[in-house]
């Protein structure tokens, strides 16, 4: 049994995470509908004789990097192939971006299972919702304003429970074709919150994000913004390149303005959607469905480079 099915079959064995009248799944089946076939094709050159060649491709210069551990198998591998549009030597190169990403940045991946983000998960800062866009995106809330309370849960903290559902998603093959938009909602952000960021953080993050995470970004979407968070961005806005700057959105109180971006069916009703995400517990909800995910975090934290580079 792969890694995926053992980690479908755990997350099939506990409660089914309801967020308000919709239930979260994970959608781990390789067979993609009609749909996804012809978009893979179309945007990410997805042919059997395209697969084929940079999957072989990718594994003989795997094979030569001594010092990097990673399954050779098509499971694990495909979402950097999705991610570089099937081109292999370009996921080759985010491969060792990814895992020397890690290395130097242990505060955010030591030790990364979703039982350890704790305070994370419990705070509502961070819930994937449950309906994607029509187009297949996962959609990812960050409540980075009043809700995020910093001194029960770091910025670090924060940032490794932004991981854990980002990790979750890209192990979703409609996810790796699609993508993944986030919202950012930034509602009630104070200036005491301010300080907590730096210059260091930003690029770090910013980092990540750009040049390490094998993940098609399809959008940041800002909501809620006051001129308080003009501050924040001004951390950020000097490591921002390319596809990343050109794909952040800001929409502040307009719901027609987000609307643009994400079909009302898979919004809750606060965001303009039509659906009620109200309900209760749902950080412990949430806690408790990705404790399921814990032995996969455990087996791909394994991964990586066993010596330094």
């Amino acid at each position: 049994m792969s890694l995926i099915e053992r980690l479908t079959e755990k997350v099939n064995a506990v409660e089914p995470l309801m967020i308000g009248d919709s239930q979260l799944t994970f959608d781990s089946g390789e067979d993609l509908d009609e749909y996804q076939l012809a978009k893979a094709e179309r945007e990410l050159r997805e042919t059997p004789e395209v697969v084929q060649e940079a999957f072989k491709v990718l594994c003989d210069l795997l094979g030569e990097e001594d010092d990097l551990y990673v399954p050779l198998e098509m499971e694990f591998l495909q979402k950097f192939l999705r991610r570089c549009k099937w081109y292999p030597k370009s996921a080759f190169k985010l491969i060792k971006r990814f895992y020397e990403y890690q290395q130097n940045h242990p505060e955010y991946f030591e030790n990364l299972v979703p039982t350890k983000e704790r305070s994370c998960l419990l705070s509502g800062c961070i819930l994937p919702l449950p309906r994607r866009t029509a187009e297949g995106c996962r959609i990812v809330v960050i409540e980075a304003g009043a809700t995020w309370n910093p001194k029960e849960v770091t910025l670090n903290q924060l940032f490794r429970g932004v991981i854990v559902c980002l990790e979750v998603a890209i192990a979703e093959p409609i996810s790796q074709v699609s993508g993944v938009r986030v919202i950012i909602d930034m509602k009630g952000l104070s200036l005491s919150q301010v300080t907590y960021f730096s210059p260091k953080f930003a690029s770090a993050i910013v980092d990540f994000v750009q040049r390490s995470l094998p993940c098609r970004l399809k959008g940041v979407h800002i909501i809620n913004q006051s001129f308080v968070f003009d501050m924040v961005f001004a951390f950020f806005k000097p490591f921002l390149k390319g596809k990343l700057r050109d794909r952040i959105y800001f929409h502040g109180n307009d719901r027609s303005s987000i609307l643009a971006y994400f079909d009302a069916k898979c919004l809750p009703k606060k965001y303009g959607g039509e659906y009620d995400s109200e309900t209760t517990n749902v950080g412990e909800k949430l806690y408790k469905f990705s404790s399921s995910f814990d032995d996969y975090f455990a087996e791909i934290r394994k991964y990586g480079y066993t010596k330094n580079t």
